[in-house]
């Protein structure tokens, strides 16, 4: 209860619509990024929430360069809005021959699932709509249809895309679902003239701008840098307890 108070936001009860970007360190961050991800899938189960990949760009060796996703529950957006902004990492690189220590960011985007608004009219013609095959693995269907839709709003210059669907009409509402939401954000923004009241100020993904440090080498922490709530059990956190430093940001935002 005492929690959940901290919760006042106009969207925090709704789901969330997560994006991570890899950042500086190549193949490296793209990696990064894969950790990240399974991260945020850990915290959803362990919270009963439900997860469903909305689109996904591998990376060119290995790991993924982004990725959407849905956190479907309660208060789903305002816990994980406490998430968003750059993170780095720094190990011993298992892509590096000579096992040398490396730096990567990833860059993390999060924002309320908004079913329909009054607040926001989207006129067709503002909208160009390209559709394109799938991409990943999948059954016969998948990379055989151009079901994949990328919607861009003109005005705004926002791009938005979904593939995960089976359907091009479904992949359309998934995404047209994706552009009210942003575009609720940016009426926000406006409105409160204050970027991180909504989607938070997203910086450059690189040094200088992380929210919270993950350090695997020469010793184990992961320190949010906003707070300073730090803990030295690495696997735990990246195995998804975040509780601790989500619990803190609200508590101190």
């Amino acid at each position: 209860m005492r929690l959940q108070t901290l919760l006042r936001g106009k969207y925090d009860a709704l789901n969330a619509i997560m994006t991570l970007h890899s950042g500086a360190g190549g193949t490296e961050a793209c990696d990064w990024v894969s950790m990240l991800y399974r991260m945020y899938l850990r915290y959803a189960e362990r919270h009963g929430y439900k997860t469903e990949e909305l689109d996904r760009l591998d990376g060119d060796e290995a790991g993924i360069k982004s990725v959407s996703f849905r956190v479907e529950g309660a208060n789903a957006y305002g816990y994980l809005k406490a998430e968003k902004g750059v993170h780095r990492l720094v190990r011993i690189s298992p892509f590096d021959s000579n096992a040398r220590r490396h730096t990567s960011f990833a860059s993390l985007e999060v924002m309320p699932e908004i079913e329909d608004t009054e607040e926001i009219k989207i006129n067709p013609e503002d909208l160009k709509i390209d559709t394109y095959r799938s991409s990943g693995a999948g059954g016969q269907h998948i990379n055989k249809t151009e079901s994949a839709i990328r919607i861009t709003h003109i005005p705004t210059g926002i791009i938005v895309a979904c593939q995960n669907e089976r359907s091009q009409i479904q992949n359309r509402e998934q995404a047209m679902k994706m552009l009210m939401s942003k575009l609720v954000e940016r009426k926000e923004e406006e409105m409160l003239k204050e970027a991180q009241e909504i989607k938070g100020e997203i910086k450059k993904i690189e040094w200088g701008s992380q929210i919270r440090s993950y350090v695997f080498c020469p010793y184990t922490m992961v320190k949010d840098h906003r707070t300073g709530c730090e803990t030295g059990n690495v696997s735990a956190v990246m195995d998804g307890e975040l509780d601790a430093f989500i619990v803190d940001y609200l508590k101190k935002s």
